[in-house]
C-alpha cells in the first residue's frame, strides 16, 4: 500500500440521509461503534438538534457547518529528518486530510466528555465550536501555534 493516499484508496461517502450532507455521514461514521449506523444517526441527529436549540437557530445544519468550519485545521507540522536532527516542519493542510483531521478530533472531544449521554456530549462540542471555544478547537489552536513556531524550518519542506 502507497504511504500516501491515492485517489484510487479515497472511498466515496454517500451524503447522509436527513441533511444530504457528506460531512454529517463522515462524522456518523467516526461515531458509530461495532457497524450500528442507525444508533449513530440517532446520536448525531440528536445532538445536532440539542445544539440547535441551545443556540436558538432553526437549522442545525447550519450550526454544524459552523462548528465544523471552527475545528479545521489549515496548517500542521510533520517531521523531517535533516543531517542527523529531525525537525517539525510546517505544512498547509488540504483537501482529504483536512477533512479527516476535523472529524476525528472533533469525534475525540465530544468522547473525552464524561459523564452524560453520547448525544448531549456531541450537542456540547457542537455548541462549543461553534462559540470557537472547546477541546477540537483548542487542539486546531495547538496545531496551528506549533506550526506557527516552527515556521523557520519551514525551507526544509520538499519541494
Amino acid at each position: 500500500m502507497p504511504r500516501k493516499k491515492t485517489k484510487a484508496l479515497v472511498r466515496d461517502v454517500q451524503p447522509d440521509r436527513r441533511y444530504n450532507s457528506i460531512q454529517v455521514q463522515r462524522v456518523i461514521n467516526r461515531v458509530m461503534r461495532d457497524g450500528k449506523k442507525q444508533v449513530a444517526e440517532r446520536l448525531v441527529y440528536e445532538g445536532m438538534q440539542k445544539a440547535a436549540n441551545k443556540l436558538k437557530v432553526e437549522n442545525p445544519l447550519e450550526v454544524f457547518e459552523q462548528a465544523i468550519k471552527n475545528v479545521q485545521p489549515h496548517l500542521e507540522t510533520r517531521s523531517r529528518r535533516v543531517g542527523g536532527a529531525n525537525y517539525q516542519i510546517p505544512f498547509e493542510v488540504k483537501g482529504q486530510r483536512q477533512q479527516h483531521l476535523t472529524t476525528m478530533w472533533f469525534v475525540a472531544a465530544a468522547r473525552a466528555r464524561k459523564g452524560m449521554s453520547m448525544a448531549d456530549r456531541l450537542a456540547l462540542e457542537l455548541t462549543d465550536a461553534y462559540n470557537g471555544q472547546g477541546s477540537a478547537v483548542k487542539k486546531k489552536e495547538d496545531t496551528h501555534k506549533m506550526a506557527e513556531a516552527n515556521r523557520a524550518f519551514a525551507h526544509f519542506a520538499r519541494s
